[in-house]
């Protein structure tokens, strides 16, 4: 995986930073963006795509486009909707409306809510084909990026959530996974599917709660990092003790959107640096320790 080169968080607010910026031509780009209890994750390849994982709840949908522009997004060349729950979907039908869209994709599974049918309809009205997210499906995001989806590997799910459409992305030596709301099931189809789990950076699955990142998958997975979107005060308590333990003993870096604001990781394929936009207390491994001695 990648060669660990530490930097301080990096805060928004200051103009002044004393490190060089990895180059913009050659840069992997992913920022986990707060939009509270919910997800909406932007993906930038340094061949100049823009892939938008979920787009948090209707209320936030300003807010999120108004991130995306800010970006220099005027095209999505992927959009993924994980799952039909409002809060990976709600603001998708604006961003619909907003963007152009070159692909669409959605698990194969159907869901009884407005904000759905609202999805489908506009999804409809923009002429727009939605491609099946299934495990085995591979992404076309230019030249030095891999991306495939590992789940779901199968149908008939009691939990929406397990129909989770879960992406694998490497570029170099660097390599994320992004979960969705997959829980156990899913995870242990993943685990069993032989695909490379392995991962530098983790979105934490179903916010934190104790359905997901059960002790075996986190072990396959191995990530560095592991990223929490979850809001502020939320009203399920997330995340959950139990999942911070886990990850705590597994010596991950947490990261929370409801403490750290957005978090943006850049990568040139071997070094991985973060910015967060909310400093709060992110503890980074030194080079020394990360090659086992001390500091």
């Amino acid at each position: 995986m990648f060669r660990l080169k530490t930097r301080a968080a990096l805060v928004w607010a200051l103009v002044v930073l004393c490190i060089t910026p990895l180059s913009l031509a050659s840069t992997l780009r992913v920022h986990f963006i707060d939009v509270g209890q919910a997800d909406a994750i932007l993906i930038q390849t340094p061949a100049g795509l823009n892939i938008l994982i979920d787009a948090g709840e209707k209320r936030t949908a300003t807010d999120l486009m108004d991130y995306l522009k800010e970006q220099g997004v005027k095209r999505l060349d992927y959009l993924i909707a994980t799952h039909p729950h409002a809060d990976h979907i709600g603001g998708m039908a604006e961003v619909i409306k907003s963007f152009d869209i070159a692909n669409i994709y959605m698990p194969r599974v159907a869901h009884t809510t407005k904000t759905y049918e609202d999805l489908l309809l506009t999804i409809r009205d923009k002429g727009l084909r939605i491609h099946e997210a299934k495990a085995g499906v591979v992404l076309d995001l230019g030249e030095g990026i891999e991306a495939r989806l590992v789940a779901p590997a199968s149908d008939g799910y009691r939990s929406l959530n397990d129909y989770s459409a879960v992406l694998w992305l490497g570029y170099g030596r660097t390599r994320f996974l992004f979960s969705g709301d997959a829980e156990r099931i899913s995870e242990s189809e993943m685990l069993a599917s032989g695909f490379d789990l392995s991962a530098d950076v983790l979105k934490v699955g179903h916010h934190g709660s104790n359905t997901s990142t059960t002790e075996s998958f986190l072990r396959a997975v191995s990530p560095t990092y592991g990223v929490i979107m979850v809001g502020r005060n939320n009203r399920y308590n997330l995340p959950h003790p139990d999942v911070l333990k886990r990850l705590t003993n597994a010596g991950v870096t947490i990261l929370r959107t409801d403490k750290h604001g957005t978090i943006v990781f850049s990568s040139d394929g071997n070094v991985l640096e973060l910015q967060v936009e909310r400093p709060g207390q992110v503890q980074l491994l030194t080079d020394w320790e990360w090659l086992g001695w001390a500091a």
